[in-house]
């Protein structure tokens, strides 16, 4: 027999995103990034983070491997907001700089381009404290043979 849901428990989509939440912060690259991830509806995420000296290349700016894994994570669970089996895997990832970043918050903004069942294009965009647009990003990501549910972290309600 199956236990009742715990009133006010997520539910459907949203229980899906709560479990993509937690499988986010459970994956030890993210020990290296301090971030928190946020879905609020399909095909939409983001990213918060914190960049300082320590993300820096001699140049003294962020370095551009927290570009990519900022920008390629938001777009990607944009697209996987919307695959309730199955994990995705970026295939393809373009990536454009538009200023240097430096100290201080900014935000990964992902969103669902198309596709629907195999493979999904997705973007994302690296937003500044002051509100300016650091980079920007598109990725191509298709389904996998990992289900979702035997990843560590993944626990939907």
């Amino acid at each position: 027999m199956t236990p009742p849901e715990a009133p006010g428990a997520p539910r459907g989509a949203e229980a899906h995103f709560r479990a993509l939440e937690s499988l986010y912060a459970a994956a030890p690259i993210n020990r290296l990034f301090e971030s928190t991830l946020e879905i609020a509806e399909g095909g939409v995420a983001r990213i918060r983070f914190h960049v300082d000296s320590r993300y820096f290349h001699a140049a003294g700016a962020v370095h551009g491997t927290s570009y990519f894994k900022m920008l390629d994570d938001a777009a990607f669970y944009a697209a996987n907001s919307l695959v309730t089996d199955r994990f995705l895997l970026t295939t393809a990832f373009n990536l454009l700089f538009t200023k240097p970043l430096g100290e201080g918050p900014v935000i990964a903004e992902g969103r669902w381009v198309n596709g629907q069942r195999r493979v999904f294009v997705a973007e994302a965009r690296l937003i500044d404290a002051s509100g300016e647009e650091a980079a920007r990003g598109t990725g191509t990501f298709m389904r996998s043979r990992i289900p979702l549910a035997s990843l560590p972290g993944y626990a939907p309600e």
